[in-house]
């Protein structure tokens, strides 16, 4: 390797453990100690913060950074990066997901000060559920709605075509969207807004006072997108465990909650609950209908009417 590609695979290794020994960089590099001291302050020159200590445990180590290495990225790339790497740790793709994460974990490490509050305000604002390819949205504005769910300060936006004054509580990527759940100001309660179809995000100057009786964001958001937008909901007891009917029902179809003994319960919602009743009968498990009333009276109605198309078949 020349001495660039030599820099940078160094730079590599001191962001893969928290400490190297000189003796250990020296062997992964194909170089003397020597070479790796010299490499060290090339880094160091270049604005890496590359501590040394002694002793028992000691060696090379790449500490938080004070400025961002000159060339790389300012300081709205930086974020912007920060950002979307976030976004892709929650993703669908289980390799993809994780070298996201690891690439973050990675930038936060050489972050300024001054810019390490602004990508952690979105990590600890951000919960997720389900996974898959997400509508895109403006990272501008996701970084917006993060501060001020860090700072708690009111937000205003467009939304259906009108205008929305809200304390914004978290935001929530399912397997398809980005989600804010906050609490509207001028309605009185909670709300699910999607995060793409926002228009004009500001904040305001208005702080305010964490309310007490907030939700688990994640949970609320799910069971919003798959059964309270809808006008028919449905209850069901599988006679199986949640994680296996979870495995095999799309997060933005139904809620499933552990239910004890094996069982769980599937909360879901449609304009027609004919089709989730079918699919959860294409389930391959026992299960019971809980709510509403009527629609155990379709089971049997469905059933007849199965049960009459297979006796023809067989004639």
């Amino acid at each position: 390797m020349d001495t660039a590609e030599r820099v940078l695979a160094l730079l590599g290794l001191l962001q893969q453990r928290a400490v190297w020994t000189g003796p250990a960089l020296a062997e992964r590099l194909g170089v003397t100690a020597r070479t790796v001291r010299r490499d060290v302050e090339r880094l160091r020159t270049l604005g890496y913060p590359v501590q040394a200590s002694q002793g028992v445990g000691g060696g090379y180590q790449l500490g938080p950074g004070q400025d961002l290495p000159p060339l790389l990225l300012d300081d709205e790339e930086a974020i912007a990066t920060a950002v979307s790497l976030l976004a892709g740790a929650g993703g669908g793709v289980a390799s993809a997901g994780e070298a996201a994460l690891r690439a973050l974990t990675k930038l936060d490490r050489v972050l300024p000060t001054r810019l390490r509050s602004e990508v952690r305000a979105l990590s600890e604002s951000v919960e997720s559920f389900g996974r898959g390819g997400r509508t895109p949205v403006d990272p501008d504005v996701l970084m917006v709605l993060a501060r001020a769910c860090r700072d708690h300060v009111e937000v205003e936006f467009g939304y259906a075509s009108r205008p929305r004054r809200v304390e914004p509580y978290r935001l929530v990527s399912s397997d398809r969207r980005w989600y804010l759940l906050a609490f509207d100001r001028d309605r009185d309660d909670w709300r699910t807004f999607r995060v793409d179809r926002m228009s004009e995000v500001a904040p305001r100057t208005w702080h305010f006072r964490p309310r007490e009786d907030a939700p688990d964001a994640a949970a609320y958001v799910h069971e919003g997108v798959a059964s309270r937008v809808y006008p028919q909901r449905a209850r069901f007891l599988v006679h199986a465990p949640a994680e296996r009917v979870r495995d095999e029902i799309p997060v933005s179809a139904a809620v499933v909650y552990p239910a004890g003994d094996g069982r769980c319960e599937v909360r879901a919602g449609a304009d027609n609950l004919d089709g989730v009743l079918l699919h959860m009968a294409l389930l391959d498990h026992d299960f019971e209908v809980l709510d509403p009333p009527e629609l155990a009276t379709r089971c049997h109605e469905l059933a007849a009417r199965l049960r009459a198309a297979g006796s023809r078949s067989g004639d």
